[in-house]
């Protein structure tokens, strides 16, 4: 079975950031993605996951700045500020969001050089970079819209510690062929999100994708990372019936073997 992670930053949105953790831990999930942690202290953020025995397993360099031209130095502050939270937070994969340069044509190389530039800084600490393909519909603008765009700037930086975020609703609204993708880049893949299609709620029976088929394909293909559950619930729901078959959505004692 998958190994599923909850986004605090997308799921239980009735309260505050901080008291997500614990909601997650109810849910009977042992890990989570904080896509945007700078609200809270590190030290806090740390303490939840400590007090609720979760793993931190992904979080965002905010802002978007990597593909950005003549904002390095901004973008060098916002790794080092990420770097502190994934030490706090004992986190080893961060997503290095590329930004909208608006068609600069500098764009990729300046991907490239602040990638590799920030490989060997993450690198040290023990964290992975992970480049995420978004879908230019919710994203306008956005650099990385492909997974062949980021498995050849995967390739060009040529690090051990870059990866691709694979993230099943913004690549099957961009390419679909999930199937035949996921299983062409599994070996540059990191780390895999979920979310329904149309819009980015719970990954069940109401949406396009099949997810129970590509559950059983990442356990077949051997994946061993983490399955972020990035998206929101809809109106009047927990966000989680979908999950119930797989051990979650319930409280800690029966979610959690």
């Amino acid at each position: 079975m998958p190994k599923f992670a909850a986004s605090v930053s997308w799921l239980f949105q009735d309260v505050p950031l901080i008291e997500r953790f614990e909601r997650a831990a109810s849910a009977g999930f042992r890990a989570v993605e904080v896509q945007a942690p700078y609200e809270e202290p590190a030290e806090a953020l740390a303490a939840e996951l400590e007090r609720h025995d979760l793993v931190a397993v992904l979080i965002n360099v905010q802002p978007g700045l990597a593909a950005m031209p003549d904002q390095e130095a901004e973008f060098r502050d916002a790794l080092e500020r990420a770097l502190r939270y994934a030490e706090a937070m004992h986190c080893s994969q961060l997503h290095c969001v590329a930004g909208r340069p608006e068609g600069d044509p500098r764009a990729e190389a300046t991907f490239l050089a602040n990638l590799r530039w920030a490989s060997e800084v993450a690198g040290a600490q023990g964290v992975k970079l992970l480049l995420e393909p978004l879908n230019t519909t919710d994203n306008p603008g956005y650099f990385l819209t492909g997974s062949e765009q980021a498995r050849r700037i995967i390739d060009a930086v040529g690090s051990e510690h870059v990866a691709m975020q694979f993230d099943f609703y913004h690549l099957q609204i961009m390419e679909g062929s999930l199937t035949e993708s996921l299983r062409k880049h599994l070996d540059v893949i990191a780390h895999v999100q979920i979310g329904g299609v149309p819009g980015r709620c719970e990954p069940d029976e109401r949406q396009e994708i099949n997810y129970p088929y590509l559950f059983d394909l990442i356990d077949d293909l051997g994946f061993d990372g983490w399955v972020g559950c990035e998206y929101a619930a809809s109106e009047g729901s927990d966000g989680l019936g979908w999950a119930r078959p797989y051990g979650l959505g319930g409280d800690r004692d029966r979610g959690r073997s």
